[in-house]
Order: C-alpha cells, then structure tokens, then sequence
C-alpha cells in the first residue's frame, strides 16, 4: 500500500512555503518609500472605489475553478477518461492533483507579485489624493520624499505605494489561463476561452479605469500570471495520484 499521506504531507508543507514569503511581507508591511515630482501627473488622479474588489475576484475565480474542476474530473472518472494510480478513491485524487496544483501556483503567483510591489513601491494614479499631502512642508525645486509629508490614513497611504504590478490582473490570468489550459485539454470546450480571457482583460481594465493602477502595471501583472503559470505546467508531476 502506498504511503499516500507522506506525500499529502509534501504538498502541504510546499504549499505553506510558498505562502510564507507572503505573510512576511504583510505583517512586515513597509514598501520602498518612493518618491515623487510635483509635476508628475500620473499620480494625481482622483479616488474611486473598485470595480471588482480583491474579494469579490478571488471569489469568483476560485469557486469557479473549484466548481468547474469537481464536475470535470467527476464527469472524467465517470466515463473512464482518466485513472489513478492511487489506492484511494479515484476521483478524489483526481480532484487532489488538479486543485492541488491550482493553488500552489496561486501561492507562488501572489508571492512575485507582492514582492515587486514591495520591493519597487510604485505610487498609485491616485496618490497625492490618499497622501494628502502637507503642501507647505514640500519643496516642489527638488524630488519629494515622502517621509512625514502625507496626512492621509497610514495604511491607505502604504497601500497607495503598492502598484507595481498589478495583483487582479496577475492573479485572474493565472486563474483563467488555467482554466482555459484545463477545458482545452480535457473537455474540449473551446466556446469557453473567449469567456475566461474576456474576463481576465476586463478586470486589467477596471484597474485602470477606477485609477487604482496605471496600464503598465496591468500589461506586466497580465504577463506574469501567464509566464508562471506556462512556468508551473512544464514541472515533473511527482504525485503518487
């Protein structure tokens, strides 16, 4: 009989690896203070509520991956397409090993992208607006640091230094790419593609139009959940499933 949950035992302990470096960061929580001309009026955008909050986006990725994934592999196993090398059951290994590595590429996805938020600490659009700035202790002649010269609330503030790259793009092409890679390469409902990329270009859109984020930063956060993802899908599959 197989040792199946040493290897269980594996892929959490990986997955909670890759995730580490994110909670780091977010207890650490203190990007690079860039800083800023006064003519720069790429920051000086007004503020506007999301479009698609990041809660609402992982909702609706990860329970369609989730939804659509259970009914494939279950529609799979059920007419014999695919079979196990398991002891256990087979379709629930089956789910195991796609969703499995559905998020430890979500784990590794949101670590790059939090660490070139952190590490670059690119102003937001709508910068000057959430800074507020304290105009009378500025010296527009030279490059404003930022150090003591905003009002604003101190975590909106840190926030507004976190725009490169784009997270709701990076995060929804990884997703839907995903998604598209597992369609295509099991059921063959091609009619699905335009859909899910459809949707990955739109949510890139409302970050620019709701000036959470300027288009370079989608461009690159769009490029990275597809690099990682084609990156994830050419690693060895050492599962005992």
């Amino acid at each position: 009989m197989q040792r199946w949950w040493v290897f269980v035992l594996l892929d959490v302990l990986c997955l909670l690896v890759a995730s580490l470096p994110f909670a780091v960061l977010l207890l650490v929580n203190t990007p690079y203070r860039q800083g800023f001309y006064c003519g720069d009026e790429s920051i000086r955008y007004p503020y506007w509520p999301d479009t698609i909050t990041h809660w609402l986006m992982a909702g609706v990725t990860i329970t369609a991956t989730v939804i659509l994934v259970s009914v494939g592999e279950a529609y799979l196993v059920h007419t014999d397409w695919l079979y196990s090398r398991s002891d256990f059951n087979n379709y629930v290994a089956a789910v195991y090993k796609v969703l499995g590595t559905f998020l430890f590429g979500v784990a590794v996805s949101q670590f790059l992208t939090d660490l070139a938020k952190y590490t670059i600490g690119r102003l937001r659009p709508n910068f000057l607006v959430v800074c507020d700035l304290e105009w009378s202790q500025v010296n527009c002649s030279v490059y404003v640091q930022l150090e003591r010269v905003c009002r604003g609330n101190a975590a909106d503030v840190t926030e507004a230094r976190l725009s490169f790259y784009s997270i709701h793009p990076s995060f929804g092409m990884y997703c839907v790419v995903f998604l598209e890679l597992y369609v295509q390469a099991w059921l063959c409902w091609k009619w699905v593609r335009f859909f899910l990329v459809a949707f990955a270009l739109y949510v890139g859109y409302t970050r620019v139009s709701d000036h959470k984020h300027h288009w370079s930063n989608v461009l690159a956060g769009l490029l990275q959940g597809r690099w990682w993802l084609a990156s994830l899908t050419s690693f060895p599959n050492p599962s005992p499933f």
